[in-house]
């Protein structure tokens, strides 16, 4: 019974390619084509908001990216991460992801360091919408690792503005 199941998804699969039909496929599919995913995001940071250099809170706003392979290392130079309204960080130097280990991209300045899993966007303004956004991540190439939509009143029931992707 799962075979004839199985056949029978490959066949439309291929007939809906053959048709041209290949938008409808949903954007998070796209996403297990890398072993970098985004594991989850902290879109509002807590307490007021702060787009200050100095005191401000774009510190506590985070994007969390893993490396969910299981024997593959992988060197974060050359992704990107953009958002809905074409803001972007490029990852322009060297951290390599082991196995398992995740990274978190933080707003604001700071020493960016693989012993502490950070990156800082060297950046002070905000990145994520505290209502909606879209996050996409692409491998050097260009093409896509990950996507992910969220929008507070849907995907953040604790109110907490923290909303896990992949466990």
């Amino acid at each position: 019974m799962r075979m004839s199941h199985t056949l029978a998804a490959t066949a439309a699969a291929a007939a809906a390619v053959g048709l041209g039909l290949v938008a409808a496929v949903p954007a998070q599919a796209a996403e297990y084509s890398s072993a970098l995913k985004l594991k989850g995001i902290q879109y509002d940071a807590p307490g007021r908001d702060s787009n200050k250099c100095s005191g401000g809170n774009t510190k506590d706003e985070y994007l969390t990216i893993k490396n969910y392979s299981k024997t593959a290392k992988v060197n974060l130079k050359g992704y990107v991460v953009k958002d809905a309204a074409g803001n972007k960080f490029s990852f322009k130097n060297s951290h390599t992801l082991e196995p398992g280990d995740y990274i978190k991209l933080r707003g604001g300045k700071g020493t960016d360091s693989d012993a502490k899993n950070v990156v800082y966007r060297q950046n002070c303004n905000f990145m994520w919408n505290n209502d909606k956004d879209t996050i996409y991540f692409y491998k050097p190439s260009g093409a896509r690792a990950d996507v992910h939509a969220y929008t507070k009143k849907a995907n953040d029931k604790d109110g907490n503005g923290y909303i896990t992707f992949h466990g």
